[in-house]
């Protein structure tokens, strides 16, 4: 992993993904009103055919708009080789945080956009290794690869499973029931390649019942997403509360530290702290859960700016 891939990671916070398509001003001039951790500029499932090559010439203006509060920017490519490197070629310019591969096929595939990043950053005159990838598996062939994709290479940030091809390739509905497993799977991929996990347990294409979708979020985070896209601004709000650890976790959290290294330097490893007892992994995941806090207060401070 290069010093910029490294720095480029650091603190991402991921907690809600906007999809804008690239070619529908309304949403582009909207976006940053939004509050969405990211935006991700799709040049993939609401573009036609068509209008393909017409929305690549859109997307520098419109990462620079969407942007202006504070915003990462994502550019969703296409899949196939022939439309993706015209995609890449369109995307990578300064400002751009990362590239969202749909459709993945394997580790080789990843690899083949790495290397094609790699060349477009050297020619533009943008640090080498700093855009960092997101990755997708909607494919069933590509489900049993998913452990070697997430890790093959250290571009990868934010790995995930989408709902709608996957259970369309799998020939079931998408819901919390028929998704769980491989949701957990994704999880799990995603945490043995140090990436953050993204999505939700069940299908969020359904935003019309924001009380059900505020359920699928918070049962989302327990199983150990770290955040999700979304297609409309409405689902943004709920994404970042409840992807936000809760004061009280927060302050319990910064208690389990506080107390255990004041044991440890007395010699004890394992203490009581609010009827629950405390050792090493209990102290680590109290860690973990004040980093993410703490890097979620510094983005909404530069969205909020």
């Amino acid at each position: 992993m290069t010093d910029a891939t490294t720095k480029a990671k650091e603190g991402l916070v991921l907690r809600s993904l906007l999809f804008v398509p690239v070619n529908v001003e309304k949403f582009v001039a909207k976006a940053h009103t939004r509050g969405a951790d990211a935006i991700i500029l799709d040049l993939e499932d609401s573009i036609a055919a068509s209008e393909k090559a017409t929305a690549r010439t859109l997307v520098s203006e419109a990462a620079e708009r969407v942007s202006q509060r504070g915003a990462d920017v994502f550019v969703r490519i296409n899949s196939p080789l022939r439309l993706g490197i015209p995609d890449l070629e369109a995307a990578i310019q300064p400002g751009i945080t990362g590239i969202t591969l749909p459709k993945c096929d394997g580790p080789g595939h990843v690899r083949l956009i790495a290397e094609a990043l790699d060349e477009l950053e050297a020619e533009r005159g943008i640090e080498v290794g700093s855009i960092i990838m997101s990755v997708r598996i909607e494919t069933a062939e590509a489900y049993f690869k998913m452990p070697e994709i997430a890790k093959a290479h250290p571009r990868i940030a934010g790995f995930g499973l989408g709902s709608e091809d996957f259970t369309l390739s799998i020939g079931v509905e998408p819901s919390t029931e028929t998704l769980l497993f491989p949701k957990q799977q994704s999880i799990i991929a995603a945490r043995a390649a140090g990436v953050l996990p993204m999505g939700l347990v069940s299908s969020g294409a359904d935003y019309s019942h924001l009380d059900e979708m505020r359920e699928i979020v918070q049962k989302s985070r327990r199983f150990g997403f770290a955040g999700s896209s979304c297609i409309h601004p409405a689902v943004v709000p709920i994404l970042n509360e409840e992807f936000t650890p809760p004061a009280d976790e927060i302050n319990s959290a910064r208690k389990i530290i506080d107390a255990f290294y004041k044991a440890e330097k007395a010699g004890r490893a394992a203490l009581e702290v609010d009827g629950k007892m405390v050792d090493y992994p209990v102290v680590y995941r109290a860690e973990n859960l004040v980093k993410i806090a703490d890097n979620i207060a510094k983005k909404e401070a530069a969205i909020n700016a």
